[in-house]
């Protein structure tokens, strides 16, 4: 499996005709893939299906093409527990794509997933207890009609078809191209180009790198300079226990839990020795760059993970601009130019090509038009419990990943905790659930969704007004601490007045 190919899909029903799943699993994305799995180990004979708008899985891995596009976190825990990650530690898009066309493959997955199937709507009705899908065959423009009892949101947290460009003065008035990575040009041609790459965040540190080498200059300006870990792209534990031949399976497994104790460290540190932990992580960008680089471009303004901290494999950023093909200027833009970009400082950048790495644009729940019982669905007036369900919403499930740690470490244990659910329904005999607020939550204060003071990454902040609420107790918060939910979570008695079954 390459990663590039169009798996089988299944034979849809006849045009008009509707069809009835068990579950229906939205996206085929890191979230998809993992929840198809864990449906096929724990939930025998349950009927579903996944749709998914792309013509192939990979979500994001599929949709991000732009140069060097790589994982920000090590594939020990952004791969799957259930299968064992052979490679290097940090890992490009394609290897990333193989291994889940691996899982597909291993598991018999293809027969579930219907590409090129765009979801307009779901609507629930409590009469019949169960959502009707309408989607749309990106390829065929038929309409598609589904059913399901269950929903099981996999469709990730980001507007795919448009990334996030500020509005800047004058962006009209420049003549080279202005592009986004998220809908990155196969065709683009920076040889020999002056670029500019505007952002601070992991597109950017894995964007200049990877075109420094072509480029006539390329130079990442940034308003606010970001935490970085630089360090070899390797694992040492693994490498020592493959030198040992261990089992794969034990390696992914021993590697795994080294590498969340590691970050369970790195995390508690940074909240009670914020200072240490910024100096760490200064002095390791100090080891390609001078000090007064570091001060000047690589020292931010909050403390670290405050936002998400990318890793570096081999330092590489910083060696573009050690080397002289890559430099960083750190300022904010007055205005577009028409050779360029003119700074607030005064100083005008030239280019050729600019390119947003701005960010993305949230999408609460795939922009999906949701009603219950012919009213129109509005998130932001719910709350929600442990990130994942919605009080008021019924049987249906959102995949929300970690910010502090892997995505696909929730993937794997809300996979658990929905298959348990779904069990415990089939032994109650029950069709519908909803969370609930409790007596003792009926004077709870009511907060956005992610304490801005814990974390606050642009798109969260620019959102926040579309999610869910949340409450001040552990119940109804995404806690973002995979270290306190992956005990918890498999302890939640889902006979608890939370639940609400019918």
């Amino acid at each position: 499996m390459t990663g590039t190919q169009t798996l089988e899909r299944p034979a849809a029903a006849a045009p008009g005709k509707t069809e009835h799943f068990d579950v229906l699993i939205v996206g085929a994305g890191i979230s998809g893939i993992g929840a198809a799995y864990h449906l096929t180990q724990q939930c025998p004979g349950t009927s579903f299906v996944v749709l998914e708008g792309l013509d192939n899985y990979g979500g994001t891995w599929r949709m991000h093409r732009y140069p060097g596009v790589r994982s920000d976190s090590d594939l020990y825990t952004f791969g799957y527990r259930f299968k064992p990650w052979t490679g290097t530690p940090i890992a490009t898009a394609q290897e990333i794509l193989t291994y889940m066309g691996e899982v597909i493959d291993e598991n018999d997955l293809a027969r579930h997933i219907r590409y090129r199937h765009k979801i307009l709507s779901a609507s629930w009705s409590s009469k019949d207890k169960r959502w009707t899908i309408e989607a749309r065959r990106t390829d065929t423009d038929e309409a598609v009609h589904i059913t399901a009892n269950f929903l099981w949101m996999c469709q990730g947290y980001y507007r795919h078809s448009e990334g996030y460009t500020p509005e800047w003065a004058d962006m009209d008035k420049f003549r080279g191209q202005i592009i986004h990575p998220q809908t990155w040009p196969e065709d683009l041609d920076y040889k020999g180009k002056k670029v500019i790459v505007i952002g601070s965040g992991a597109t950017a540190a894995t964007l200049v790198p990877a075109i420094a080498g072509d480029c006539g200059h390329v130079t990442l300006l940034q308003r606010s300079p970001t935490y970085f870990i630089p360090g070899r792209n390797a694992n040492e534990l693994a490498d020592q226990l493959r030198m040992l031949k261990v089992d794969e399976e034990w390696i992914h497994e021993i590697t795994r839990r080294k590498v969340l104790h590691d970050q369970a460290e790195f995390a508690r540190r940074s909240f009670e020795e914020p200072e240490v932990v910024k100096q760490e992580l200064l002095a390791a960008v100090g080891m390609f760059l001078p000090k007064e680089e570091v001060e000047k471009n690589f020292t931010p303004r909050y403390r670290p993970w405050q936002q998400r901290v990318a890793f570096v494999p081999d330092g590489d950023i910083f060696q573009g601009i050690a080397s002289g093909k890559a430099s960083v200027v750190t300022d904010e833009i007055d205005r577009f130019t028409e050779k360029g970009i003119l700074l607030k400082s005064g100083k005008e950048l030239e280019a050729d090509i600019i390119i947003t790495a701005t960010g993305f644009n949230l999408s609460v729940l795939g922009d999906i038009g949701f009603e219950i019982d012919g009213k129109p669905l509005d998130f932001s007036e719910t709350v929600t419990y442990r990130g994942m369900m919605f009080t008021g919403v019924p049987n249906m499930v959102w995949v929300f990943g970690y910010f502090r740690a892997s995505w696909t470490l929730r993937v794997d244990l809300l996979g658990d905790f929905v298959c348990r659910l779904l069990n415990h329904m089939k032994e109650k005999g029950a069709e519908k659930v909803t969370v609930a607020l409790r007596p003792e939550d009926k004077d709870m204060p009511l907060l956005p969704w992610i304490d801005a003071e814990n974390f606050n990454p642009g798109y969260l902040m620019r959102g926040m007004h579309l999610l869910p609420k949340r409450g001040d107790k552990p119940e109804w918060q995404h806690t973002q601490d995979y270290w306190l939910e992956k005990d918890e979570l498999p302890e939640i008695d889902l006979d608890e007045a939370s639940f609400v079954y019918e």
